[in-house]
């Protein structure tokens, strides 16, 4: 029954994290911020369901899963960073927030 909680937890958890990058996409502004975004939840997110996967199967395939879990770990962040690196020496414009409108609301 313990076992069964801490999967759900970690598969929910990671399934939160996932969606808030998919609607982080949806929202931010320009491609750093996304990409930032997708960098630091999806990694996160996968990471979590993983684990949960790990610890509902226990058993040789969890071994395989913490070697997947590890790659992921360091592949993610390292990716995100070479194209946001990549995008910056091409030229791609950094979003900055316009003067706000006679409505008082913020442009972009």
């Amino acid at each position: 029954m313990a076992v069964n909680s801490v999967v759900i937890a970690l598969v929910v958890s990671g399934v939160f994290f996932m969606a808030v990058s998919a609607i982080a996409m949806l929202r931010f502004p320009d491609f750093y911020t996304r990409s930032h975004a997708m960098g630091k939840a999806d990694t996160l997110g996968l990471v979590l369901l993983m684990a949960g996967l790990g610890i509902y199967s226990w058993e040789l395939s969890s071994l395989k899963l913490l070697f997947v879990m590890v790659f992921i770990m360091i592949a993610n962040p390292t990716a995100t960073h070479a194209i946001v690196k990549a995008a910056l020496k091409s030229g791609l414009p950094i979003w900055t927030r316009k003067e706000a409108g006679s409505d008082g609301r913020e442009g972009i």
